[in-house]
Order: C-alpha cells, then sequence, then structure tokens
C-alpha cells in the first residue's frame, strides 16, 4: 500500500480544523516511536504512581508503621485513582523531585505545584485546583492588614530563600528589610526570637505553623489578596486525554466543594482547628 495521501484523501482532510489533524498526527508520531501515553498505561496497567511528599500536611502524611497516606492530595489522588478503576503506587518525592520524577517518567501525576513558566516548559499543568493566598505570622502586638503596612522600611519580613514566599514579599513590600533564611522552619525561627516582624506564608502553611506551635498567634490574610495557583503536573505529551480527565474531575470537585472540605480534612489532621482558618479563606 502506498504511503502517499491521494487526491480525494488530501481534499477530505483540507476540509477539516486544524485542530482535529494535528493531534492526531502527533499520535501517529508518537504511536510509531513506540511510547504510550500516560492515559493508556493507566487504562492498561491499573496502575496510577503518585509522587507522595511525606510531612507536607495538609497535602501529604505518611504513616511509618502503616505506610498508609493520608492528606487532602492522598485523597484527592485515591478519588482519580477510581476514575480509572486504577490502584496507587506512590513514589517519595519532594517538591522539586517531582517535576524531575515526572520528567523520567518515574510518576503519572504530582500534587500541590505552582505552574511556574520555568516548571512549564518541561511538564504540563492542570487548571488550578486551588488558588492559594499568601499572609503572614506576626510578633506580639502588630497585627498587619494590608501589604502596605508590611511596605515600610523599619519591618523586617523573614522568608525562605528561592520561595514563592520571597518573590511575593519582594513584590508587594519593597521598602520592607527582607531577610531571606535557608528554609521555613529558620523564618519562623527568627520570629520568634524577635530577628524578625513578620513571616510571610502561603496560607496552608501559615495554618499548619500555627497548630505546630499555637504561640506564634494568628494567621493574617492580607489585602489586596495576593494568590497563585496551586495545579496538578503531569508529563508532557500529545495525547491529552489523562489532562482532559483531571480537569474534568477537578471543576466537577471544586464545585460540590469537596476539594475545600478535603484541604481542611487535611488541616485538621495537622492540628489546625476549622476555628481558626479564617471565614474569607476561600479554596
Amino acid at each position: 500500500m502506498s504511503n502517499r495521501f491521494s487526491r480525494r484523501g488530501l481534499a477530505a482532510a483540507a476540509m477539516l480544523p486544524a485542530a482535529a489533524i494535528l493531534p492526531a498526527a502527533f499520535a501517529r508520531k508518537a504511536e510509531a516511536a513506540g511510547a504510550e501515553s500516560t492515559f493508556d498505561r493507566i487504562r492498561r496497567t491499573k496502575v496510577m504512581r503518585v509522587a507522595g511528599l511525606n510531612g507536607e500536611l495538609p497535602w501529604f502524611s505518611k504513616d511509618i508503621a502503616t505506610g498508609k497516606w493520608s492528606g487532602a492530595a492522598a485523597d484527592m489522588a485515591t478519588d482519580i485513582a477510581s476514575v480509572f478503576d486504577a490502584k496507587i503506587v506512590y513514589v517519595e518525592a519532594t517538591y522539586g523531585s517531582s517535576i524531575l520524577d515526572l520528567q523520567s517518567n518515574k510518576v503519572d501525576i504530582g500534587f500541590a505545584l505552582n505552574p511556574t513558566p520555568q516548571r512549564a516548559l518541561s511538564v504540563t499543568f492542570t487548571e488550578p485546583t486551588i488558588i492559594h493566598p499568601f499572609g503572614c505570622i506576626a510578633k506580639k502586638g502588630f497585627a498587619p492588614k494590608t501589604w502596605a503596612d508590611l511596605d515600610k522600611p523599619d519591618i523586617r519580613i523573614a522568608v525562605d530563600s528561592g520561595s514563592l514566599h520571597e518573590v511575593v514579599a519582594k513584590r508587594f513590600a519593597p521598602r520592607a528589610r527582607i531577610i531571606a533564611f535557608p528554609n521555613r522552619d529558620a523564618a519562623i525561627l527568627a520570629l520568634q526570637s524577635g530577628h524578625a516582624d513578620v513571616d510571610i506564608l502561603a496560607a496552608l502553611l501559615g495554618l499548619t505553623a500555627i497548630a505546630k506551635n499555637p504561640t506564634l498567634g494568628p494567621y493574617h490574610l492580607l489585602t489586596p489578596i495576593v494568590a497563585l495557583p496551586s495545579s496538578i503536573a503531569i508529563q508532557r505529551e500529545p495525547d491529552t486525554r489523562f489532562r482532559d480527565v483531571l480537569n474534568a474531575w477537578i471543576e466537577f470537585n471544586r464545585g460540590i466543594g469537596t476539594i475545600r472540605e478535603w484541604l481542611i480534612n487535611g488541616l485538621v489532621l495537622e492540628g489546625v482547628k476549622r476555628s481558626q482558618i479564617p471565614p474569607e479563606l476561600t479554596f
């Protein structure tokens, strides 16, 4: 059989929209290369490989004794796997290694990741599971309500180096004295020891920090609201069916409030009381 298109075939193809032709062409190319899409692999093996971030509640926690995973993302993974009638295999990872594990085909899905342009160069992201706002924990006697309250030369802001906390602080409080520490724990310690006036934290991280150490005081959401999306990352591939299913799943569960409930349950696992969650905090 000739590999060349007939004139009739070319004419029919010309009448199709480009969007209908290109995915099929990509799929044929992938098939020729022997690549199997994530969608097809999960349907065939009935296994969905998940990057598990141990110790990162409200998203993930692993029971050392039983090996059982819990948290908001674990609940989400279980629900997604049920759509495919698949079981979950967890691969322990970190926020940083999740991207590398996706690139090297060690996992199929990574949760709780900000879709930065740099990450989008190598992986694909779903629609946001949540829009994650930023705020702070402040020293006793200081109750900031706005970013302008922090944007003063005499305010010392603690952040963990290289994080989005540092990016947001520099963007919205550029006149403050911003002090970068190696990690979140060091930044919180600086606040506790009086070497900083506030510690910038995304809402979920701030609430879990307070749950671990109630003496830190309340968490302050700051206005105007500064929020960034948190999404699910998957492998970049021509076949978009897996991403399409995940996007439909996100829209459905966000619409009926299940994602919010999973997140609140994850916060409770970390010791956060429902009364500590600011009423204006939405997911």
